[in-house]
Protein backbone atom coordinates (compact mmCIF):
# COMPACT_ATOMS: atom_id res chain seq x y z
CA UNK A 1 0.00 0.00 0.00
CA UNK A 2 1.48 3.42 -0.93
CA UNK A 3 2.86 5.55 1.89
CA UNK A 4 0.42 8.39 2.54
CA UNK A 5 1.89 11.85 3.17
CA UNK A 6 -1.39 13.77 3.08
CA UNK A 7 -2.14 13.24 6.78
CA UNK A 8 1.27 14.55 7.92
CA UNK A 9 3.04 17.87 8.21
CA UNK A 10 5.50 17.66 5.33
CA UNK A 11 8.47 20.01 5.15
CA UNK A 12 10.67 20.09 2.07
CA UNK A 13 14.06 21.71 2.35
CA UNK A 14 17.23 22.14 0.40
CA UNK A 15 20.62 20.99 1.62
CA UNK A 16 21.60 24.69 1.76
CA UNK A 17 18.93 25.30 4.40
CA UNK A 18 19.86 22.29 6.53
CA UNK A 19 23.66 22.47 6.31
CA UNK A 20 26.44 25.04 6.05
CA UNK A 21 27.60 24.81 2.43
CA UNK A 22 29.74 27.97 2.26
CA UNK A 23 32.98 26.06 1.64
CA UNK A 24 31.44 23.77 -0.97
CA UNK A 25 29.73 26.64 -2.76
CA UNK A 26 32.95 28.64 -2.85
CA UNK A 27 34.74 25.72 -4.52
CA UNK A 28 31.95 25.41 -7.09
CA UNK A 29 32.06 29.15 -7.90
CA UNK A 30 35.82 29.56 -8.07
CA UNK A 31 37.05 26.19 -9.31
CA UNK A 32 34.13 24.74 -11.23
CA UNK A 33 31.90 21.71 -11.14
CA UNK A 34 34.60 19.06 -11.46
CA UNK A 35 36.58 20.39 -8.49
CA UNK A 36 33.32 20.60 -6.51
CA UNK A 37 32.53 16.98 -7.39
CA UNK A 38 36.00 15.83 -6.34
CA UNK A 39 35.78 17.80 -3.09
CA UNK A 40 32.43 16.24 -2.16
CA UNK A 41 33.68 12.74 -2.92
CA UNK A 42 36.87 13.25 -0.92
CA UNK A 43 34.87 14.55 2.04
CA UNK A 44 31.77 12.40 1.72
CA UNK A 45 32.33 10.87 5.16
CA UNK A 46 33.00 14.25 6.81
CA UNK A 47 29.78 15.69 8.18
CA UNK A 48 28.75 19.12 6.96
CA UNK A 49 28.28 21.85 9.55
CA UNK A 50 24.79 22.70 10.78
CA UNK A 51 22.87 25.26 8.75
CA UNK A 52 20.36 27.91 9.80
CA UNK A 53 17.34 25.57 9.62
CA UNK A 54 19.04 22.70 11.45
CA UNK A 55 17.82 23.54 15.01
CA UNK A 56 14.27 24.02 13.71
CA UNK A 57 14.26 20.76 11.73
CA UNK A 58 15.82 18.73 14.55
CA UNK A 59 13.13 19.90 16.94
CA UNK A 60 10.34 19.34 14.42
CA UNK A 61 11.38 15.72 14.09
CA UNK A 62 11.27 15.21 17.87
CA UNK A 63 7.51 15.82 17.67
CA UNK A 64 7.22 12.35 16.14
CA UNK A 65 7.74 10.97 19.65
CA UNK A 66 4.11 11.96 20.28
CA UNK A 67 2.93 9.36 17.79
CA UNK A 68 5.62 6.82 17.02
CA UNK A 69 3.46 4.38 15.05
CA UNK A 70 2.23 7.07 12.67
CA UNK A 71 4.73 9.96 12.61
CA UNK A 72 3.25 13.46 12.56
CA UNK A 73 6.13 15.15 10.72
CA UNK A 74 7.92 14.20 7.53
CA UNK A 75 10.99 16.04 6.23
CA UNK A 76 12.06 15.54 2.62
CA UNK A 77 15.33 16.73 1.10
CA UNK A 78 15.01 18.56 -2.24
CA UNK A 79 18.52 19.07 -3.57
CA UNK A 80 20.10 20.63 -6.65
CA UNK A 81 22.99 18.17 -6.27
CA UNK A 82 23.13 15.06 -8.38
CA UNK A 83 22.91 11.70 -6.56
CA UNK A 84 26.70 11.29 -6.52
CA UNK A 85 27.59 14.60 -4.89
CA UNK A 86 24.44 14.40 -2.76
CA UNK A 87 25.83 11.37 -0.95
CA UNK A 88 27.72 13.67 1.43
CA UNK A 89 24.45 15.39 2.37
CA UNK A 90 22.74 12.08 3.12
CA UNK A 91 25.76 10.90 5.09
CA UNK A 92 25.61 14.12 7.11
CA UNK A 93 21.93 13.53 7.84
CA UNK A 94 22.84 10.06 9.10
CA UNK A 95 25.74 11.46 11.16
CA UNK A 96 23.42 13.80 13.07
CA UNK A 97 20.77 11.13 13.57
CA UNK A 98 18.04 13.01 11.73
CA UNK A 99 15.09 10.87 10.67
CA UNK A 100 15.11 12.05 7.05
CA UNK A 101 14.91 9.14 4.62
CA UNK A 102 13.26 10.61 1.53
CA UNK A 103 15.23 12.76 -0.88
CA UNK A 104 15.44 13.90 -4.48
CA UNK A 105 18.57 14.99 -6.32
CA UNK A 106 17.92 17.08 -9.41
CA UNK A 107 21.36 17.88 -10.89
CA UNK A 108 21.00 21.65 -10.93
CA UNK A 109 17.27 21.85 -11.61
CA UNK A 110 14.80 23.75 -9.46
CA UNK A 111 12.78 21.48 -7.15
CA UNK A 112 9.63 23.58 -6.96
CA UNK A 113 7.65 21.51 -9.48
CA UNK A 114 7.81 18.51 -7.13
CA UNK A 115 6.31 20.31 -4.10
CA UNK A 116 2.72 19.11 -4.72
CA UNK A 117 3.85 15.55 -5.45
CA UNK A 118 4.92 15.22 -1.82
CA UNK A 119 2.12 17.31 -0.24
CA UNK A 120 4.74 19.75 1.05
CA UNK A 121 3.30 22.51 3.25
CA UNK A 122 6.56 24.37 3.76
CA UNK A 123 9.54 24.53 1.40
CA UNK A 124 12.73 26.10 2.76
CA UNK A 125 15.79 26.97 0.70
CA UNK A 126 18.68 29.40 0.77
CA UNK A 127 18.32 29.77 -3.02
CA UNK A 128 16.18 32.89 -3.68
CA UNK A 129 15.39 31.87 -7.27
CA UNK A 130 14.01 28.49 -6.20
CA UNK A 131 11.88 30.14 -3.50
CA UNK A 132 10.59 32.80 -5.88
CA UNK A 133 9.63 30.21 -8.48
CA UNK A 134 7.79 28.18 -5.87
CA UNK A 135 5.96 31.25 -4.55
CA UNK A 136 4.90 32.37 -8.03
CA UNK A 137 3.55 28.88 -8.62
CA UNK A 138 1.40 29.26 -5.48
CA UNK A 139 3.42 26.99 -3.21
CA UNK A 140 4.33 27.76 0.43
CA UNK A 141 8.01 28.68 0.28
CA UNK A 142 10.54 30.76 2.16
CA UNK A 143 14.17 31.78 1.78
CA UNK A 144 16.39 30.94 4.73
CA UNK A 145 18.69 33.92 5.29
CA UNK A 146 22.36 33.44 6.08
CA UNK A 147 23.23 33.47 9.77
CA UNK A 148 25.46 32.02 12.45
CA UNK A 149 22.82 30.08 14.37
CA UNK A 150 23.72 27.88 17.32
CA UNK A 151 21.77 24.76 18.22
CA UNK A 152 21.29 24.78 21.98
CA UNK A 153 20.56 21.12 22.67
CA UNK A 154 19.62 21.90 26.29
CA UNK A 155 16.69 24.00 25.04
CA UNK A 156 13.64 21.74 25.09
CA UNK A 157 11.19 24.04 23.31
CA UNK A 158 10.46 24.66 19.65
CA UNK A 159 9.50 28.32 19.25
CA UNK A 160 7.97 29.32 15.92
CA UNK A 161 7.18 32.98 15.24
CA UNK A 162 5.15 34.41 12.35
CA UNK A 163 4.42 37.81 10.97
CA UNK A 164 0.71 37.98 10.09
CA UNK A 165 -0.01 39.88 6.87
CA UNK A 166 1.56 38.30 3.79
CA UNK A 167 2.53 35.20 5.77
CA UNK A 168 -0.45 33.67 7.60
CA UNK A 169 -3.03 35.91 5.93
CA UNK A 170 -3.05 37.25 2.40
CA UNK A 171 -1.84 40.76 1.56
CA UNK A 172 -5.27 42.44 1.31
CA UNK A 173 -4.75 44.71 4.33
CA UNK A 174 -1.11 45.34 3.48
CA UNK A 175 -2.17 46.50 0.02
CA UNK A 176 -4.44 49.13 1.59
CA UNK A 177 -1.50 50.66 3.43
CA UNK A 178 0.84 50.40 0.45
CA UNK A 179 -1.65 52.15 -1.79
CA UNK A 180 -2.48 55.09 0.49
CA UNK A 181 0.61 55.32 2.73
CA UNK A 182 -1.81 56.40 5.45
CA UNK A 183 -1.97 54.31 8.62
CA UNK A 184 -5.41 55.69 9.42
CA UNK A 185 -6.75 54.26 6.15
CA UNK A 186 -5.39 50.87 7.11
CA UNK A 187 -7.02 51.00 10.57
CA UNK A 188 -10.31 52.25 9.09
CA UNK A 189 -10.35 49.36 6.62
CA UNK A 190 -9.56 46.77 9.27
CA UNK A 191 -12.13 48.17 11.71
CA UNK A 192 -14.81 48.11 9.01
CA UNK A 193 -13.96 44.47 8.27
CA UNK A 194 -13.27 43.37 11.84
CA UNK A 195 -15.69 40.42 11.69
CA UNK A 196 -14.64 39.26 8.22
CA UNK A 197 -11.81 36.70 8.45
CA UNK A 198 -8.75 37.30 6.33
CA UNK A 199 -8.14 35.03 3.37
CA UNK A 200 -5.36 32.50 3.99
CA UNK A 201 -1.78 33.45 3.21
CA UNK A 202 1.04 31.19 2.00
CA UNK A 203 1.79 29.58 5.39
CA UNK A 204 -1.79 29.11 6.62
CA UNK A 205 -1.79 25.35 5.89
CA UNK A 206 1.55 24.99 7.69
CA UNK A 207 0.11 26.81 10.72
CA UNK A 208 -2.93 24.50 10.63
CA UNK A 209 -0.69 21.45 10.89
CA UNK A 210 1.40 22.99 13.66
CA UNK A 211 -1.78 23.84 15.56
CA UNK A 212 -3.03 20.26 15.21
CA UNK A 213 0.21 18.96 16.69
CA UNK A 214 -0.02 21.46 19.53
CA UNK A 215 -3.51 20.17 20.35
CA UNK A 216 -2.08 16.64 20.50
CA UNK A 217 0.51 17.97 22.96
CA UNK A 218 -2.22 19.53 25.12
CA UNK A 219 -4.08 16.20 25.21
CA UNK A 220 -0.85 14.48 26.18
CA UNK A 221 -0.38 17.01 29.00
CA UNK A 222 -3.91 16.29 30.28
CA UNK A 223 -3.11 12.59 30.40
CA UNK A 224 0.41 13.06 31.78
CA UNK A 225 1.01 16.16 33.94
CA UNK A 226 4.75 15.42 33.82
CA UNK A 227 4.86 15.96 30.06
CA UNK A 228 6.73 19.08 28.94
CA UNK A 229 5.14 20.63 25.84
CA UNK A 230 7.58 21.41 23.04
CA UNK A 231 5.71 23.81 20.76
CA UNK A 232 5.27 27.51 21.36
CA UNK A 233 3.62 29.54 18.57
CA UNK A 234 3.85 33.33 18.42
CA UNK A 235 2.66 36.12 16.13
CA UNK A 236 4.88 39.20 15.90
CA UNK A 237 3.21 41.83 13.76
CA UNK A 238 3.59 45.54 13.05
CA UNK A 239 -0.15 45.95 13.65
CA UNK A 240 -1.53 47.59 16.78
CA UNK A 241 -4.96 48.57 18.11
CA UNK A 242 -7.56 48.75 16.66
CA UNK A 243 -6.38 46.49 13.80
CA UNK A 244 -5.45 43.74 16.27
CA UNK A 245 -9.13 42.77 16.56
CA UNK A 246 -9.38 41.40 13.03
CA UNK A 247 -6.28 39.27 13.60
CA UNK A 248 -7.80 37.72 16.72
CA UNK A 249 -11.18 37.19 15.06
CA UNK A 250 -9.48 35.58 12.06
CA UNK A 251 -7.56 33.16 14.26
CA UNK A 252 -10.78 32.27 16.10
CA UNK A 253 -12.53 31.54 12.80
CA UNK A 254 -9.62 29.36 11.73
CA UNK A 255 -9.82 27.47 15.04
CA UNK A 256 -6.21 28.25 15.89
CA UNK A 257 -4.84 29.30 19.26
CA UNK A 258 -1.37 30.83 19.52
CA UNK A 259 0.62 31.09 22.73
CA UNK A 260 1.68 34.69 22.32
CA UNK A 261 0.90 37.68 20.11
CA UNK A 262 2.89 40.90 19.90
CA UNK A 263 1.16 43.88 18.27
CA UNK A 264 4.18 46.10 17.82
CA UNK A 265 2.64 49.19 16.20
CA UNK A 266 5.82 50.02 14.31
CA UNK A 267 8.23 49.31 17.17
CA UNK A 268 11.26 47.33 15.93
CA UNK A 269 10.34 43.64 15.96
CA UNK A 270 13.83 42.53 16.92
CA UNK A 271 13.34 44.02 20.39
CA UNK A 272 10.81 41.26 21.07
CA UNK A 273 12.45 38.58 18.92
CA UNK A 274 15.76 38.87 20.77
CA UNK A 275 13.92 37.97 23.96
CA UNK A 276 11.58 35.40 22.43
CA UNK A 277 14.49 33.68 20.64
CA UNK A 278 12.43 31.79 18.06
CA UNK A 279 13.99 28.83 16.30
CA UNK A 280 12.47 30.23 13.13
CA UNK A 281 10.75 33.53 12.25
CA UNK A 282 8.75 34.09 9.06
CA UNK A 283 8.19 37.58 7.61
CA UNK A 284 7.29 38.86 4.16
CA UNK A 285 9.44 42.01 4.44
CA UNK A 286 13.23 41.85 4.28
CA UNK A 287 13.51 45.12 6.23
CA UNK A 288 12.25 43.23 9.30
CA UNK A 289 14.79 40.45 8.80
CA UNK A 290 18.11 41.57 7.36
CA UNK A 291 19.52 43.39 10.38
CA UNK A 292 19.10 40.47 12.78
CA UNK A 293 19.20 37.41 10.50
CA UNK A 294 22.84 36.81 11.47
CA UNK A 295 21.72 35.77 14.96
CA UNK A 296 17.99 35.06 14.55
CA UNK A 297 16.94 32.20 12.25
CA UNK A 298 14.98 34.19 9.67
CA UNK A 299 12.88 33.21 6.66
CA UNK A 300 11.75 35.64 3.99
CA UNK A 301 8.36 34.87 2.42
CA UNK A 302 8.49 36.69 -0.97
CA UNK A 303 4.72 37.01 -1.26
CA UNK A 304 2.33 39.85 -2.09
CA UNK A 305 2.58 43.62 -2.50
CA UNK A 306 5.49 43.92 -0.08
CA UNK A 307 7.61 42.10 -2.65
CA UNK A 308 6.40 43.69 -5.87
CA UNK A 309 9.36 45.46 -7.42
Amino acid sequence: MPYDLTNKLVIGLSSSALFDLKESDEIFRTKGEQSYREHQREHQDKALGKGVAFPFIRRMLTLNELQTTDPLVEVILLSRNDPDTGLRVMNSIEHYGLDITRAMFLQGNSPHAYIPAFSIELFLSANPQDVKQATLAGYPAGQILTGNIKDDTSDHELRIAFDFDGVLADDEAEAIYKNTKELKDFHTHESANVDIPHNPGPLKAFLDRISEIQKIEMKRLEDDPQYRPVLKISIVTARNAPSHKRVINTMRTWGIDVNEAFFMGGVEKSLVLNILKPHIFFDDQRTHLDENSSILPSVHIPFGVANNN
